[in-house]
């Protein structure tokens, strides 16, 4: 009964607030005069690397190839704006796609609303990670993930937070019992579960006797929808970070703890759930709690060629609570090298029991395997940002 009503009332309120706060706002006939703007851009990128377990490819000396191409497109009008990025990879990693995609609001210069495929507020943004590859909580939908939703942003010069509702992932076949894809970005609930009714908040304090140190809790509540029993489970993630900015100095630390409880047809285990992006699904515990930090030191070169370098190291621990679930790790050490346009990451990334760095994929981030061997890949990525 409960699951019953969220379904039924959630979207709808969702949408009724969204237009009672643009269209009931008196600002907005103060400003006929102003003209719509509109900004294109995007990027082009190329990626090399060498992977310690794949011995062909060693024997190649690693591979040169296309990585991705975006489009950017941004506009505004009398305090409305909109903005949308689409990704066109290769279609072994998912093909083409959006990755974001919004409409909003600017109520003044702290307050705004979103609509659309919207980014999630949960923990550090944009990035909890210096390094092309991100960190752990990225490869379980939480850093840098985008949902179908609404989210109301209010920011200070001590307090900043954040709301959201989410009324599902990105959506593609509107079918009654269909399975989502995963051609995406950012990691959802794929396979037999849907994430549905997602409820974020998020605060970060900035003292102003120092405000380069930044204080965050984030709190995350949604359903899962099984597709085979029609039932709703639910799903929780809470976080604690810090940020430390300079011109020159950067740190980024959390720790966050998730939970799904699916409500799987009989038979179907409960102790990992399917998510997928890029084109391929793996299986993720459905308890575990992630550590991780970075730092990175940003150095002024200007060369001809080289403008800054930066320096850094991310470490992540996934530490799994189901039973007999072993661990995972990654740590990536790289440089970031810019000069105006162009910018290029060099990276080493090492990982244990990681999906995307050796092992077999599909249960790296579940069960684990206690044999695995620490593998790492050198990558080197280097694109044109217009």
């Amino acid at each position: 009964m409960h699951s019953d009503f969220l379904n039924f009332a959630c979207p709808k309120l969702a949408v009724v607030g969204c237009f009672i706060f643009i269209f009931l706002n008196p600002v907005l006939s103060a400003q006929d005069d102003e003209k719509p703007t509109l900004d294109i851009g995007g990027a082009i990128r190329f990626n090399y690397n060498l992977s310690s377990w794949k011995e062909g490819q060693k024997d190649r000396g690693g591979d040169f190839g296309y990585d991705l191409f975006r489009l950017n497109v941004s506009g505004t009008y009398q305090g409305l704006f909109a903005r949308a990025e689409y990704r066109l990879y290769a279609d072994v990693f998912g093909g083409d796609f959006l990755k974001e995609g919004v409409v909003g609001y600017n109520f003044d210069e702290k307050n705004l609303i979103e609509f659309g495929l919207a980014k999630v507020p949960f923990g550090i943004e944009r990035y909890n990670s210096h390094n092309f590859f991100f960190n752990l909580p990225y490869y379980v939908g939480l850093e840098d993930d985008y949902d179908m939703g609404v989210t109301f942003t209010h920011t200070a010069e001590r307090l900043e937070y954040h709301f959201g509702y989410f009324k599902n992932a990105e959506e593609e076949i509107f079918a009654d019992i269909s399975e989502h894809t995963s051609n995406r970005y950012a990691y959802d609930i794929v396979g037999r579960n849907k994430e549905i009714h997602q409820f974020n908040g998020k605060v970060i304090y900035k003292p102003l006797k120092n405000p380069a140190h930044n204080f965050g809790l984030s709190a995350q509540y949604g359903g899962i929808y099984n597709l085979d029993t029609r039932n709703t489970g639910d799903r929780y993630a809470l976080a604690a970070h810090y940020e430390y900015k300079t011109e020159d100095w950067l740190i980024k630390a959390q720790a966050l703890t998730a939970s799904f409880s699916p409500e799987n047809a009989e038979g179907e285990s409960r102790q990992s759930i399917m998510m997928g992006a890029f084109g391929a699904p793996y299986e993720v515990a459905t308890e575990f709690e992630i550590y991780n930090i970075g730092i990175s030191r940003i150095l002024d070169i200007n060369t001809k060629l080289v403008k800054h370098i930066e320096v850094y190291n991310d470490f992540g621990y996934m530490r799994k609570r189901n039973s007999g679930f072993d661990d995972s790790i990654m740590n990536v050490v790289g440089f970031l090298f810019s000069s105006g346009p162009i910018f290029c990451f060099v990276d080493y990334a090492a990982g244990y029991n990681h999906s995307w760095l050796g092992g077999d994929y599909v249960d790296d981030f579940s069960t684990g395997d206690p044999d695995a061997k620490w593998e790492a890949r050198f990558n080197i990525n280097i694109g044109y940002y217009f």
